[in-house]
This record gives structure tokens, C-alpha cells and sequence, in this order.
């Protein structure tokens, strides 16, 4: 394992790496930002003035060395210099979900004790005020947008703007200070803390230190060949531990340029504005996009749908291999060219990736079909593994070593290796400190030796080296016959469908598995909008007899699909129901991360689960939703249930046979 803080020459924390660009880079874009129509620019030199201010006016403030410095709102520069500001003057950024509602912030506020609240505008800043009437320690809220609070009490309540401009005016006071407490940084100092999803119980705080963000994006970025003159679009949450990284991280690190969106209802076309070369997305971005494109398909004419079609069929027969840098033929060569012509490059000038040298996707498994075709056209899509714990990377996908089924080799100063129950552990440069206030957690999760627990069941392929991810171990069961049950494998088979939005599998110590299925609704409406079936809900729309068949289709082609894998044939879904919602962060039934809560789910949908089980043909339920203003309400509904069709299996005795 290389150890970074050996390395001379190499920053020590956030701020030195800012302090260093500026010298190296500083006219050259950091960040830019679209708002009100118009994309604005700040260099290096800018930003660093800019954060400078910021940091001025936090000490104007009061705030003290260890403060934790909360951060709420949409990707915008200002708030990621809110962050790097944070630590120049020696306190802790904690970056929350914008989209979560004031229960949740009220843990995690009160848990990391936050002073100082950073939110975007007048929904966050309404949320805290919400949160303050139990988070006692809140004592300044400080706001970027001013639309909305003109007449809000503002004794406790500032504009973002005037800190800078206090900090401004106070620079020669605090000047001595700010230049002690940044020297102060080292690698053992915090630069953030980031609240994991809480697929299980309360969220965790991850303290991760510059050594952890620092190490992990220098040699992450060295695997792929970042430079200075890529760019990024920021449009993940600020509170996962990706955005930080790819957003202030591996951007500090190499010194390219963080680009902010509009809006997320504007993201897609800034992401072709913009055409960046380094991009993220997980899996549910790429199927949707996916998607679009096959409805924008079925809606152009005969000639369009057959010239799409033959190049299409055959980008996925020697693109791959282009991209790998293998021998293709010089007949496949020129028609790839072709196709390049009339259907890849407009393609991939309308989903934005033109430019694309490096793209991830992680988080869940993509469906192969998927991840094939985004490589077919040529685009240098990748998967990788990582945790919050890890301070993103475990594995990579190196570049002509890249496959659908596999997560890759371990990152640059990654140690990898598999437990006798099949759970996967690592150490790298990149390991956390501990969970803030949870040493019984931090013990039971690395151990003396730096070891972490994933909680994830794989193996590493003997003679590639790559890590396969079956499951969460905690997930990972037996059937009653004694069969493996890994739910998320199947679930993963089922959403590669466009159809399907979400899935949970149940069966654990039954005899046979069941399945709960949503619809996507975007894909069915679309169908049904072709089809002139009108519905006139989502409810009505996943109910209907013909949704129903197709979805029965899907189900028994991952029956036949399981059938041929002896280790998992005992997973095959006997029965399923289409839900009547769609399962949501809002109703606790997934994170803000989108990862399913299995526990509450089952506790939540105990009756639709006993019918599952009981032969019943249908049942009636009746379910608490959340609105979007926060009120509940109920919703009732009498769910088809249908039986699947259960696939023969493939025995090691069958196939010696044939």
C-alpha cells in the first residue's frame, strides 16, 4: 500500500492544492455556473478570491476551529467554496441532501452539533428554520438565493453576499489569523464529513481527512489521465461522497473545471452545452437516457427506425472492440465510420457525450445491454466500486479491460480480499477515520489493521483479477431448500428491463421467491400513449392487463435468464405484483441515494407480501403516502397478483449430457 504522506512535494490539504492552482493554473476556468440563461466563469485566481471571502467573513462570524459548518442546497460554486472556505479556517463542511425533508435534517443536524447552516435558498433556509425548533445549536443561517426572504427576521439570517462583503471589509483584521489556522492543515486534519445512506438505521458520519480526499483523488485521477483541461458537469447530490470527489477532489487535484447546471430540470441540455469529458451518472441516468432515445425512435419514420437499426446492430458488433484497440476488419472499419456519420455522432451530440473520453457509472449494476450500447457508439463508458468509507474508489475498470459483469481491478493503492463467508474487505489511503461519534461502529466496521468491511458478497476471478459483486452480504440468504437467495442480483436482472423502474425480491428462508415490481412510468406511458390506452394515473397505468403481460414476459425471461446459473436458480420469481406507488425516499421506503430499505418495505407491505405467499389471486391495500408539501395522506387499490412461469434448470448433469 503506498503511503501518500511520505510523498514530498504533494499539498497537504484542500486549501494548499487551491493555493497551488492558482500559482499554476490561475486564469485558466475552475468553475462556471449557468444562471439566469448566461454561463459565468471564475478562474482559479477568481475562485480563490472568491473562497478567500468567504473564509474572512466565517471568522467575522465567530466561527471556532472544529465547528461543524452545515451545507444544503443545489450544485453551485459558491457552495463548494462554502466547503474549502470551511476548512481553510479550520471547521468541518457537512454537506446534507437538498431534497430531504426537515425529520431528516433534524438528525443530522443535531448529530454533528452544526452552528452554522449554509443553505442554497428559501426552501432549505425554511426547512432549518423548521429543524431549529428542536436542533438547539444552530445559531446562524446563512443563504446564497435571496428570493423569498426579504421579510424573514434576519438577526440570525445572512446573505451569503454579505459575509463575503464583511470579509472583505475585515481582511487586514483577520489576515494573521486565517494564514495561522491554514497553516494548521495537515493530512490528518478533517475536510469533510458526509452522512451515510442509513439503508439500515440512522446515517453514520463519515470523517474522512485531506490524506483520504487527497490520496484517493491523486491516484485516481493518475489511473485515468485526468488533466487540467477536462471538464465535469456537478449535478450529483453535494452530499455524496462522488460529487466531492469528482467536484472538489480529483478538480483541486488536477485543476479542470467544475461546471454547475441551471436547474436539474435544465441538466440535459446543459450536459450538451457544456460536452464534457469526464462524466458520472449512475445507471438509472443512463437507462432513462436510454429509454428516450428508443421512445424518440418508435415516433420517426420507416426510413430512420431501419438506418438506426443497421448501424445500431452493427456499432454492437465490432464498436466494443474499436474502443478496446482490437483488430476489426477494414470493410467493418469503414461502415463503423459511417455510422459514425449518420447515427453515432448525432447521437451522442444529443445526449451530450461528444466529447467523453472517461465515464463511470456505479452504485447499482447496469444492465449489459446497457453498458454495451453506450460503448457500441464509441463513448468509454466504465464501472467502478466504491463507498463513502473508502472516500469513493475500491475498484476501476482499467481502459480495454472493461466488461459489463465485473467492477475491475483494485484502484491505485487498494488492497483487496475475500473473508471465508464471501465479504469483501479492502484498506487503501482512502480509509476513513471514524464515524463521528460511533466508535462501537467504527470498530465493528475497520478493524487495528485498517481492514474495512464492505458488507458486500463477491470474489476476485483467479485469472483476471477482476471483483465481481453478487450482493449486500447482510442481504445474502438461503432459500428453505438451502439455496443461495442474493435479491439484489435478480433485482438488477429485472430493472435492465426499460419497464421496470424498481424491484424488491423477497424469499429469504421460503420456499420460493416473490417479487414486488414498479413500473417506469415514462417508458409505460409512452407505450401507452402509442398504443391509445388512456389511464389517468399511475396506479391505473400499472394495473392494466396489457402492462400486466408484458411485465409477466420480463419476469420469465430473468427466470430462464436464472435457470442457467446452478448458484442462483433457486432465486427464480414465482409470483409478483405490480405496486400502486412508486416506492419513495419521501415514505422511507428508499434512500436518498435511492437504495432500497428492505426492512421497512417488508414491515410497510407486510399484507401484500402475505398474499404473495397465501395463492390469493389479488389483494386489497390500503398505504400512507407523502405529498410533495408534506402532508399524508392514504391510497387504496385492489393489486393483480400473477403467477410466473418457473424455467427448467441447467444442472452440471444436464450439460454433461447434451
Amino acid at each position: 500500500m503506498v503511503d501518500i504522506t511520505a510523498a514530498a512535494g504533494i499539498p497537504a490539504s484542500v486549501p494548499a492544492l487551491l493555493a497551488r492552482n492558482v500559482a499554476q493554473f490561475g486564469s485558466k476556468p475552475a468553475y462556471r455556473e449557468k444562471e439566469f440563461g448566461i454561463w459565468q466563469t471564475w478562474s482559479w485566481a477568481e475562485a480563490a478570491e472568491e473562497i478567500d471571502a468567504i473564509a474572512y467573513g466565517f471568522l467575522a462570524l465567530g466561527v471556532n476551529r472544529g465547528d461543524h459548518i452545515a451545507v444544503i442546497g443545489r450544485n453551485r460554486p459558491a457552495l463548494y467554496w462554502s466547503m474549502v472556505a470551511a476548512e481553510k479556517v479550520g471547521a468541518i463542511p457537512v454537506p446534507l441532501y437538498q431534497d430531504a425533508v426537515a425529520e431528516e435534517m433534524t438528525y443530522v443536524l443535531g448529530h454533528c452539533g452544526a452552528r452554522f447552516v449554509i443553505a442554497g435558498d428559501q426552501e432549505q433556509v425554511d426547512k432549518v428554520i423548521e429543524v431549529q425548533e428542536t436542533v438547539t445549536c444552530i445559531e446562524h443561517i446563512i443563504y446564497q438565493d435571496a428570493r423569498g426572504l426579504r421579510k424573514y427576521d434576519h438577526s440570525k439570517l445572512h446573505a451569503l453576499a454579505d459575509i463575503q462583503a464583511e470579509g472583505r471589509a475585515a481582511h487586514e483584521r483577520f489576515a494573521g489569523e486565517l494564514i495561522t489556522r491554514e497553516g494548521e492543515l495537515g493530512w490528518n486534519s478533517t475536510c469533510v464529513m458526509l452522512y451515510t445512506s442509513g439503508t439500515t438505521g440512522k446515517p453514520k458520519g463519515v470523517v474522512l481527512s485531506n490524506e483520504n480526499i487527497i490520496a484517493t483523488s491523486k491516484n485516481s485521477a493518475e489511473f485515468d489521465d485526468l488533466r487540467p483541461g477536462d471538464e465535469v458537469l456537478a449535478y450529483l447530490p453535494m452530499a455524496w461522497v462522488g460529487d466531492f470527489i469528482f467536484s472538489i477532489g480529483q478538480a483541486m487535484w488536477t485543476g479542470f473545471c467544475v461546471n454547475c447546471p441551471e436547474s436539474p430540470e435544465t441538466m440535459m441540455s446543459n450536459l450538451r452545452e457544456i460536452g464534457p469529458t469526464y462524466y458520472f451518472a449512475p445507471p438509472r441516468v443512463f437507462e432513462t437516457q436510454l429509454t428516450n432515445v428508443m421512445i424518440r425512435m418508435e415516433d420517426a419514420g420507416n426510413f430512420k427506425k431501419r438506418m438506426f437499426r443497421y448501424f445500431m446492430d452493427h456499432a454492437k458488433r465490432v464498436g466494443p472492440a474499436l474502443l478496446d484497440g482490437k483488430p476489426v476488419g477494414a470493410v467493418d472499419r469503414l461502415k463503423y465510420r459511417l455510422g459514425e456519420m449518420l447515427v453515432f455522432g448525432p447521437l451522442k451530440n444529443t445526449l451530450g457525450f461528444t466529447r467523453v473520453r472517461v465515464g463511470y457509472t456505479a452504485g447499482e449494476a447496469i444492465g449489459p445491454e446497457i453498458f454495451d450500447f453506450y460503448r457500441s457508439l464509441g463513448i468509454n463508458l466504465k464501472q467502478l466500486y466504491g463507498q463513502t468509507e473508502a472516500s469513493v474508489f475500491i475498484t476501476q475498470q482499467p481502459d480495454h479491460e472493461v466488461r459489463p459483469d465485473t467492477v475491475g481491478v483494485p484502484s491505485p493503492g487498494v488492497e483487496i480480499r475475500i473473508a471465508e463467508t464471501g465479504e469483501v474487505f479492502y484498506r487503501s489511503p482512502g480509509v476513513f477515520v471514524e464515524y463521528y461519534k460511533n466508535a462501537e461502529s467504527t470498530a465493528s466496521t475497520k478493524d487495528a489493521d485498517n481492514w474495512v468491511a464492505t458488507g458486500d458478497a463477491g470474489f476476485i476471478e483467479p485469472d483476471t483479477g477482476h471483483l465481481r459483486i453478487i450482493d449486500r452480504a447482510k442481504d445474502v440468504g438461503k432459500m428453505a431448500d438451502g439455496r443461495l437467495f442474493a435479491p439484489k442480483y435478480v433485482e438488477n436482472k429485472l430493472k435492465f428491463f426499460p419497464n421496470i423502474l424498481e424491484a424488491v425480491v423477497l424469499g429469504n428462508g421460503r420456499d420460493h421467491c416473490t417479487a414486488f415490481i414498479n413500473i417506469d412510468l415514462t417508458a409505460v406511458g409512452n407505450w401507452a400513449e402509442r398504443n391509445n390506452i388512456a389511464y389517468a394515473s399511475y396506479q391505473e397505468l400499472a394495473g392494466h392487463p396489457q402492462v400486466l403481460d408484458t411485465l409477466q414476459t420480463h419476469v420469465e425471461e430473468v427466470n430462464r435468464s436464472l435457470a442457467q446459473d446452478e448458484m442462483l436458480s433457486g432465486c427464480q420469481i414465482h409470483r409478483f405484483l405490480v405496486l400502486h406507488k412508486e416506492l419513495d425516499a419521501d415514505d422511507g421506503e428508499l434512500t436518498r441515494t435511492r437504495k432500497v430499505r428492505r426492512r421497512i418495505i417488508e414491515e410497510k407491505f407486510e399484507d401484500l407480501i402475505a398474499a404473495l405467499y397465501d395463492g390469493s389471486g389479488s389483494v386489497y391495500t390500503e398505504t400512507e403516502v407523502t405529498y410533495e408539501d408534506g402532508r399524508k395522506g392514504k391510497i387504496a387499490a385492489t393489486l393483480a397478483i400473477r403467477d410466473a412461469e418457473i424455467a427448467d434448470e441447467v444442472t452440471d448433469q444436464k450439460v454433461a449430457a447434451e
